[in-house]
């Protein structure tokens, strides 16, 4: 499958190296506004994440990657990205910009095969998926696909284990978040007032609609749950505190079995359960969505 990332920022570059690994995937082409130079040294260096391990060099068009030619541009409207003459199939969207079925439909104008959003859509588009809860919705006449948030990502699993396993009633969960670069380093304007604090030297309470858009990917918690954010000082790394009434009875000992009887079985790959104690940083890095602490239960 050839593959176009649009926008080159952590996500991009993230999608990029889980791309690198794999032989059914091969991007192709990246379009992202900053010089080359720039982009082949944040490949090359990343402070969370580590270095890059295979050679990178660059070319006033192009990112050489171990030898291999990755085309790059620099357009702001995606309508004019050279999808088409690149046969692109899949196309990454992961500018945080374009988030409208509107925007979105011009990478398809442009000759995309499909887009996958790597943020929660501001309005329809063919489906919201989170691995392990809801892809078997995906069908082939989808081209416009979210992939969700993070925390939505994080929180949907469990909330589906919880609900098969003992019906859920109500929920709130709270989301201890790493920064982002929608934050600021020092104190400066912002339209949101508590994101224009220093992200390095302060929690900052925020919102967040993880919880709400649980129910778009499971329709029968659709208004069971909700929640709030705290941005904390952290780089990368976030838990979620998920407190529910469950339907029934039950205890710390009977939810914690129902979670690793689902990260064995059919949540393999999306689900880790761990009785280990582990810290934020232990985390970076791990493939799972989500990573259940039994014992926090």
């Amino acid at each position: 499958m050839r593959v176009a990332i649009n926008g080159f920022g952590r996500i991009g570059r993230a999608v990029f190296r889980i791309m690198s690994h794999r032989d059914d995937m091969d991007v192709v082409a990246i379009n992202d506004l900053y010089d080359p130079r720039m982009l082949a040294y944040l490949l090359k260096y990343d402070t969370v994440m580590g270095p890059f391990t295979r050679p990178i060099d660059y070319t006033d068009d192009a990112l050489m990657i171990d030898g291999k030619r990755v085309r790059l541009t620099q357009e702001r409207d995606p309508a004019t990205l050279p999808w088409k003459q690149q046969e692109i199939d899949l196309v990454i969207e992961a500018t945080g910009v374009f988030r409208t079925r509107e925007k979105i439909q011009r990478h398809l104008e442009a000759g995309a095969g499909r887009v996958i959003l790597t943020v929660p859509p501001k309005d329809e588009v063919d489906a919201i998926v989170v691995l392990g809860v809801n892809d078997d919705v995906l069908c082939p006449t989808h081209r416009i696909v979210s992939n969700a948030s993070c925390t939505t990502n994080c929180l949907a699993p469990v909330a589906k284990v919880l609900n098969d396993s003992f019906g859920i009633e109500r929920g709130f969960m709270t989301t201890v978040h790493a920064y982002t670069n929608d934050q600021r380093l020092a104190d400066v304007p912002h339209k949101d007032h508590r994101r224009a604090r220093a992200a390095a030297l302060n929690i900052i309470p925020t919102t967040t609609g993880a919880a709400r858009a649980v129910g778009k990917v499971l329709p029968v918690l659709a208004g069971k749950l909700d929640g709030m954010a705290v941005r904390v000082p952290v780089p990368d790394g976030s838990v979620v505190d998920l407190v529910v009434e469950l339907g029934r009875e039950t205890s710390a000992e009977e939810i914690n079995a129902a979670m690793a009887e689902a990260a064995a079985g059919p949540l393999r790959d999306v689900l880790e359960y761990t009785e280990e104690e582990r810290v934020s940083s232990d985390i970076i890095g791990n493939p799972h969505s989500s990573i259940f602490d039994a014992l926090s239960t």
